[in-house]
């Protein structure tokens, strides 16, 4: 990373600018979640570097990519006097409802509280 300086040097060095600096051990394998994939990085190093309120994670490992599982709004089913009564509660759209719904697994009371932290 910086030629010639030895990593003793570099932690003092980064000490002296207020950056805490420690290596996470036991770590098996660090998941990654995209929008339409998973990077699995297995036998993990990390360096957790903290200063301030910022906390950075260096991960130096083995990477593989994963597909998501399909979508669990299939096997969801929302009635529609449940999306009903949520846009009666909270004023949205019934697709806005329907989706605050799955996105709770169906639970009504979840769904409300969901939408209303959202406004």
């Amino acid at each position: 990373m910086f030629p010639g300086i030895s990593p003793r040097d570099l932690k003092r060095m980064l000490k002296r600018m207020g950056i805490k600096v420690e290596e996470l051990s036991d770590v098996r394998e660090v998941n990654i979640l995209l929008k339409d994939k998973k990077i699995v990085i297995s036998s993990p190093q990390i360096v957790v570097m903290k200063t301030g309120e910022q906390t950075i994670y260096q991960i130096i490992g083995i990477p593989r990519e994963e597909a998501l599982e399909e979508s669990k709004e299939e096997e969801i089913e929302v009635s529609e006097e449940d999306i009903e009564f949520i846009v009666s509660q909270t004023g949205v759209s019934k697709e806005e409802a329907r989706k605050a719904l799955i996105r709770t697994g169906g639970d009504i009371a979840e769904a409300i509280l969901l939408l209303q932290g959202e406004k």
